[in-house]
């Protein structure tokens, strides 16, 4: 297993981080984190085997370089843990715990193994125990604020190690080693201030390096900014930035604090409001075109500024093909706090607004270049101004697998807002076409069943009907898809109501509809045919031929499961007129195929025979070659058991023949079977994800 990352939202696959940095200081924690792992715990010493993996926790302020730490132990130790090493983190930037589920879910897409869309927490936190029982994994969780956090997720296994990272102790978890963090040893925390001012002051006037460094306490945060403050001023001395942190200092306040104080007043004043606007970026992470909507500046100036504050410590740079950058965990409180004191509520409303335009905008980009066969969709593109366009599908599908998981915090942000709604729903609606446009229903389902539950709270906040039948739909479908048929009904059921209070035809026939399939998936089979029966009499008074027609095969299926098949029989018929009058030669071919295997079914092989010979022919005009094949290996089977085993065998080898032709050399050749019934989500406007909200 590769080394990966993996954030409140979802995966990142990196390298190791720590690798790549050169670590400083903390022999003595590692060492002794390191002796934590094979010292022997109560259990082992009650001569009981360890139930469960082994916890260290790495606690410390933020800023302290707590998770530094942690890397670096993960990097020295990752070659014992043969199936990799997980990452998670458990808190958002603003601090607030990531709900366990969305954790649970994250770690078991790091692992390639299937996440339902909707399943409970329970649920998915016990297939995760599972899935780490049989293997040899490291699981670093970050910013961890609750033992709870920590214990949902803990393998059921000694043989895996998880080392967490928070602020303070883990009360509840058994035997876990603390290791807590303070400020770095003297001579380690002057290398790493030389390592951003240059080795030249420090050298000249070392009593003014290690007065900095107490000033900073030895943190590493603090440090940083403090170097990068000094390498963008080569005449300023170090005793002078000492003094005036030292002048600063007044209760209450931190030396980070202190330090990010200087460095933001330092800077000029567009770049000191571009800084402070990074506080609204959605799970902190930012983009050239973040920066430029919420400053409102040019793309290019954005990422030059973020590259300035890269330089000055005020930013990391992601490692990803994209330009991309993170606001680091210690610093979002004061961002917070300097937005708070300095812009106005207005200002930074506006500044969201920009930020979700531009969000959706991209959005609109990313699946228009998808559709190229659309001279509509291709206007609209070039209509865009150049920053905004994708140079090719594939650049779109990268620019949204690695924004997910900052678009998905930017829809979950702008619901919780509360007063860009509008906004909101147009990005939920663009989010949903270009993930299904890029990665198809299935594989987004998880992330649909999110954004679609998010849609359902705007609409109930504003007493939109019509949107919540939609996302009632939606989010019943992707049920119904998991095998969760009762929570789907119930859905499908309030959609109903919904689309009647909206006055809505579409919504109330889909979801009387889906009401009949989920009671045929249920086994109710008079319930079902009685659902269909209420959407066809829809279909029929709105003269939607097409639909109607198709409804009637579904109250054929359901008569011929009840084992009705005078009614199976006559609603055949009736879908068979539907299709002739539609001029559909596919589905008279199916619907034809499906009579025959009712008239079997109801002992009338002959009468079968005659059906399924008319159905061969149909099968023919459509050019289905595996609904001829299988139409004829049933032939076979009618006439055998007519007594007729010559007759069967021609239509044994002619089925054989047709499937010969129509499978590749690489394919093996399999029984064809006819079309079953339609299943409860099959259908076509069924599995369609709608758009819920306004178009952009």
């Amino acid at each position: 297993m590769t080394d990966q990352a993996v954030d409140t939202d979802g995966v990142r696959l990196s390298e190791d981080t720590a690798a790549e940095t050169l670590f400083l200081g903390r022999t003595r924690e590692l060492k002794e984190l390191r002796a934590d792992i094979e010292r022997a715990g109560l259990d082992t010493l009650s001569g009981r085997k360890a139930p469960r993996a082994r916890v260290l926790l790495i606690a410390g302020r933020p800023g302290s370089g707590r998770t530094a730490l942690a890397e670096e132990l993960v990097r020295q130790v990752a070659d014992r843990y043969q199936d990799g090493v997980l990452r998670a983190r458990l808190s958002e930037p603003d601090g607030t715990p990531v709900p366990t589920e969305r954790t649970a879910r994250a770690l078991l897409a790091a692992l390639e193994l299937p996440a339902p869309a909707g399943a409970a927490e329970d649920d998915l936190t016990a297939a995760l125990r599972e899935a780490l029982t049989e293997r040899r994994v490291l699981l670093l969780l970050d910013d961890a604020a609750t033992a709870e956090q920590v214990d949902a997720l803990l393998p059921d296994t000694p043989e895996c190690l998880v080392v967490a990272v928070s602020g303070g102790p883990l009360t509840g978890i058994a035997d876990v080693r603390p290791c807590t963090v303070g400020g770095l040893d003297t001579k380690s925390a002057v290398e790493l201030l030389s390592r951003h001012t240059g080795s030249v002051r420090i050298t000249v006037d070392p009593r003014a390096a290690e007065g900095l460094v107490e000033e900073c306490q030895g943190q590493p945060a603090a440090l940083r900014l403090a170097g990068g403050w000094l390498a963008a001023r080569p005449k300023a001395a170090v005793a002078d930035l000492a003094k005036h942190l030292h002048t600063e200092s007044d209760e209450g306040t931190t030396p980070l604090s202190r330090v990010f104080r200087l460095v933001h007043t330092s800077l000029p004043a567009p770049a000191a409001r571009t800084l402070r606007l990074l506080a609204l970026a959605p799970a902190g992470l930012v983009d050239p075109h973040t920066a430029s909507a919420l400053a409102g500046c040019s793309v290019d100036g954005a990422r030059t500024t973020l590259d300035d504050f890269v330089a000055l410590g005020l930013l990391h740079a992601v490692e990803s093909p994209l330009p991309q950058y993170e606001v680091p965990g210690c610093l979002q409180p004061l961002l917070k706090a300097l937005t708070e004191s300095q812009d106005r509520p207005a200002e930074l409303q506006l500044a969201r607004a920009r930020m979700l335009e531009r969000t959706v905008r991209l959005l609109q980009s990313c699946r228009a270049i998808t559709e190229t066969d659309s001279p509509e969709a291709r206007e609209k593109l070039q209509g865009m101004p150049r920053s905004l366009r994708f140079p090719s599908p594939r650049a779109a599908a990268d620019w949204l697998t690695f924004r997910r998981p900052a678009l998905l915090a930017s829809a979950r942000l702008a619901v919780a807002d509360g007063e860009l709604d509008t906004l909101a729903r147009r990005l939920m609606s663009q989010l949903v076409r270009a993930m299904v446009a890029h990665f198809g229903t299935r594989a987004a389902a998880p992330d649909l069943y999110g954004i679609h539950r998010l849609v359902l709270d705007v609409a109930e906040r504003r007493a939109l009907p019509r949107e919540r039948a939609a996302a009632l739909l939606n989010l019943a479908d992707l049920d119904a898809r998991t095998g969760r048929t009762e929570e789907a009904l119930a859905r499908y059921r309030a959609a109903l109501d919904a689309g009647r209070e909206a006055n809505d035809p579409y919504a109330t026939g889909r979801a009387m509809e889906s009401v009949g399939g989920a009671h045929l998936e249920l086994g109710d089979y008079d319930r079902a045919a009685d659902w269909f029966g209420r959407a066809l009499a829809q279909r029929l008074a709105r003269d939607e031929r097409a639909d109607a027609a198709r409804l009637y095969g579904r109250i054929a299926a359901a008569h011929t499961f009840a084992g009705q098949y005078g009614e199976a029989q006559r609603s055949w018929r009736a879908a068979l007129a539907g299709y002739r009058k539609n001029g559909d030669v596919a589905a008279q071919a199916r619907a034809l195929s499906e009579l025959a295997r009712v008239q079997e079914y109801a002992g009338r092989p002959e009468e079968s025979l005659r059906t399924c010979q008319e159905a061969v022919e149909w099968a023919r005009r459509a050019e289905d070659v595996r609904l001829q094949a299988a139409l004829q290996l049933r032939l076979a089977d009618t006439l055998e058991h007519l007594g007729d085993p010559a007759a069967a065998a021609l239509h044994r080898g002619a089925a054989g023949r047709l499937l010969g032709e129509e499978l590749s050399p690489e394919e093996p050749e399999a029984e064809a079977e006819p079309e079953q019934p339609d299943h409860p989500e099959q259908d076509a406007n069924a599995c369609e994800i709608r758009s819920t909200s306004a178009e952009g």
